[in-house]
């Protein structure tokens, strides 16, 4: 079992033991995840760069990646693969050669 799936299934046991399953439909794990990332925002609001406290960017980041974690195995996609087929398609999207040292979205390249 991989970490990954070992988180999931902490997760799991987590949302189970507190009957929350029959809320966390498609539609609002993705709300929910919406609102973490609003939250993560948050913490850099009227601050500096890299002024947002650790231990709440921790908290907030920890929010997140479990309603996506969540999200992804209600859908039942595979967590690497999914991002390894993302990472791959961004390699033909932002070829090296023309995306290096530039933040151009890749239709502008």
């Amino acid at each position: 079992m991989t970490d990954i799936e070992q988180l999931i299934q902490q997760i799991r046991a987590f949302r189970d033991a507190r009957d929350w399953a029959q809320f966390h439909n498609s539609k609002d794990l993705a709300l929910a995840l919406n609102i973490e990332t609003s939250e993560l925002l948050e913490l850099f609001l009227w601050k500096g760069n890299e002024e947002a406290s650790p231990e709440k960017l921790k908290e907030e980041l920890a929010d997140v990646f479990m309603y996506a974690l969540l999200l992804a195995d209600k859908n039942g996609f595979d967590v690497k693969q999914i991002i390894e087929d993302k990472i791959a398609l961004n390699n033909q999207k932002y070829p090296v050669d023309k995306a290096k040292g530039t933040a151009k979205k890749y239709n502008q390249l």
